[in-house]
């Protein structure tokens, strides 16, 4: 990419990787390098440690950039299109900025049927994002509307960042664990 890329290009003609985001960070610390090689040590195949080299790069970059997708491909020593292939294929990958609390709302069939549309707006309002792909003044929050979160019998549910949060999520349940976010109990909030 030229240096004149270093903000994203919106031209629908431009290459599918120079339309994402760039991330502030350039490259992986040496700690988030060894880790990649040690998962890479654990496979007979390098290809193979791509899954969790992407998560520590997520981790490291914010979100998978392209940046973040060539230095995993440079780490490993696989094909870039690889690591762009494998990154974009999974939603679990974000190819955008997103909020310390990235929210995802399930809105599918069982959710969409118990309230899931009303969470989301819920989601919405509390959060002061009113589209996906923003992040709040704050940093805080992001959110994107999911396919399946695979809690059917329990729906509506909502995962944050890697916690699922089920059992019917209704409004008095949302602002729980909004407010433990908010405190920084989120990662020892329990039910």
């Amino acid at each position: 990419m030229s240096s004149s890329s270093s903000s994203p290009v919106s031209s629908s003609t431009s290459a599918p990787g120079t339309r994402l985001p760039v991330s502030s960070v350039s490259s992986l610390s040496p700690e988030a390098v060894k880790e990649i090689l040690d998962f890479a040590g654990k496979f007979p195949d390098r290809l193979a440690a791509t899954l969790p080299a992407l998560h520590i790069a997520q981790r490291e970059f914010g979100f998978v950039s392209l940046e973040a997708m060539k230095a995993v491909a440079n780490v490993l020593g696989i094909p870039e299109g690889h690591v762009y292939g494998v990154a974009s294929f999974y939603s679990m990958y974000q190819k955008h900025p997103v909020g310390a609390f990235h929210i995802q709302v399930c809105t599918n069939i069982s959710c969409a049927l118990n309230g899931a549309v009303a969470l989301l707006d819920l989601v919405k309002k509390k959060t002061g994002i009113s589209k996906r792909g923003e992040v709040s003044a704050d940093g805080l929050w992001s959110f994107e509307e999911v396919e399946c979160l695979a809690s059917c019998g329990s729906a509506p549910c909502l995962q944050i960042n890697h916690d699922i949060y089920d059992e019917f999520v209704n409004e008095k349940e949302l602002d729980r664990i909004l407010d433990a976010c908010r405190s920084g109990q989120y990662r020892g909030w329990a039910k």
